[in-house]
């Protein structure tokens, strides 16, 4: 053993550890007990017995006192030991904790006391980033797939048209609108993954951002965007808005309304259905989106709220990156808010958006409105 390593054990025993501290506090308390009750039978027989049996019975109660006070703190070590051994448990598996051995637990066998009750909530806690993890590795495999598709399109139609001697004009102009589209998908995406990241990071924190902002405006707004895409389809879209004052991040609560609308609208069908609503109460801001289109198993429903996930279907089809909902999701959780989707008979979904609404901001109703696309 080098100094060094003499230095570091020695330093070791002698830090204020709690098993220390215990064994240092039940040594005082039996001491000091010791030396009260010797105190107390000096005063009550003290003018019972001369000079000589009164310094001998000092000195027996003196030498009783330190031998219960050594046994005390050595019993006292033995004990605390034991009874602190669960958390030199919890120790070492935090200690040897990383990704590859969250599967470790402590499954305590004992007493059900306080120390009982740290070693669930430890077990408890690597569930919970168990959990994590292996959403995380999920959430970046399907991002590394979906970014994948379309730089991939993008080379092939270069390579091939590069390599195609006869290529003319035309030719490269069909590769450039491929390459435009591709590249506007991957620039969408990394948009997307910017937004679920930034709402994500502020779910269950203050906002970074929290002025008073309306429900009802970013609705306006996506309804706006969407115009186009929903006269193609021919859809009729109806609204009923009245003022849904809340305060948050505005950027976060029209990115939320337009995922909605941009989902009812993505996921119709020709001559469909799309109904927008806007309320508010003393307590709570709500947002009610609705539309007809494909079937969806109500099972399901709860999984349309992962990442990269499509009507249910996991990375198909062409429609959007599949982030959409788990954006609401995550701006609701960093606004203390929720969000409920039910599946409709004959197909189609309709979601629900609760927030706090603002207590300091009056309420103005407003009449509904009609508005037919196409």
């Amino acid at each position: 053993m080098t100094v060094y390593d003499a230095r570091k054990t020695a330093a070791g025993l002698l830090r204020p550890t709690l098993r220390l501290r215990l064994t240092l506090l039940n040594g005082a308390l039996l001491v000091s007990t010791g030396l009260v009750f010797v105190t107390l039978a000096y005063l009550v027989l003290r003018d019972a017995l001369d000079a000589r049996m009164r310094h001998e019975m000092l000195l027996r109660g003196l030498i009783a006192v330190i031998a219960v006070g050594v046994f005390g703190v050595l019993a006292g070590y033995w004990l605390a030991g034991r009874a602190l051994r669960p958390l030199h448990q919890v120790t070492a598996a935090a200690q040897h904790l990383s990704e590859e051995t969250l599967d470790q637990r402590l499954h305590y066998v004992g007493a059900d006391d306080e120390v009982a009750e740290l070693a669930a909530t430890f077990d408890a806690m690597l569930d919970r980033l168990a959990a994590a993890f292996e959403t995380q590795k999920r959430f970046v495999a399907n991002a590394s797939h979906e970014l994948r598709t379309p730089l991939a399109v993008m080379r092939t139609e270069i390579d091939v048209t590069m390599m195609d001697p006869d290529a003319d004009v035309a030719e490269y102009r069909r590769m450039a609108r491929v390459v435009r589209d591709a590249s506007e998908r991957a620039n969408s995406l990394v948009d997307s993954l910017l937004v679920l990241a930034r709402s994500q990071a502020q779910s269950g924190r203050r906002l970074v951002r929290k002025v008073p902002a309306d429900l009802s405006t970013g609705v306006t707004v996506a309804l706006s965007a969407i115009r186009r895409e929903a006269e193609r389809l021919s859809l009729d879209i109806t609204t009923e808005l009245t003022p849904a004052p809340v305060v948050g991040d505005p950027g976060l609560l029209d990115r939320l309304a337009g995922n909605l609308i941009e989902n009812a609208v993505r996921y119709n069908h020709m001559g469909g259905r799309v109904w927008v609503s806007t309320r508010t109460d003393e307590q709570h801001a709500t947002l009610v989106v609705g539309n007809t289109g494909f079937e969806v198993e109500q099972v399901d429903v709860p999984g349309l709220f992962e990442a990269f996930r499509r009507g249910g279907r996991e990375r198909t089809g062409s429609r959007g990156s599949g982030l959409g909902l788990s954006i609401v999701r995550a701006v609701c959780d960093a606004h203390r808010g929720t969000v409920v989707a039910a599946a409709l008979p004959g197909g189609g979904l309709e979601v629900t958006v609760t927030l706090p609404a603002a207590a300091t901001t009056p309420v103005v109703a407003g009449s509904a409105v009609v508005r037919r696309s196409g």
